[in-house]
């Protein structure tokens, strides 16, 4: 009871967004598949290698979250990305956002 009155000001932010859930139970599905398959990342044996398994997994799942085919929206980035110039203009990363995907 004390933690929850101690935090009740957090805990009632998912009231101010009707988005929001009570629960982290979409997180953890979101991340399944990544923890299920850990031991076919084990070739990641850098933390370059572990960084870029991460971010492809972040891909997938913002696709799946924005119920994009994971496959065509991994290869338009891919084929957008070169034209932009990120290390100077990292806000054309936003470019790169689901919403912009042609559907």
């Amino acid at each position: 009871m004390t933690y929850g009155l101690n935090q009740e000001a957090a805990l009632r932010v998912y009231l101010t967004d009707g988005r929001l859930e009570l629960s982290n139970k979409l997180a953890e599905r979101t991340i399944k598949p990544f923890v299920i398959g850990w031991k076919n990342f084990l070739f990641a044996n850098t933390p370059r290698g572990a960084d870029a398994s991460a971010r492809i997994y972040s891909l997938v799942e913002t696709a799946k979250a924005n119920e994009l085919n994971p496959y065509d929206y991994l290869l338009w980035i891919l084929k957008q990305a070169p034209a932009l110039d990120l290390q100077a203009h990292p806000q054309q990363a936003e470019r790169l956002l689901p919403l912009h995907f042609p559907r």
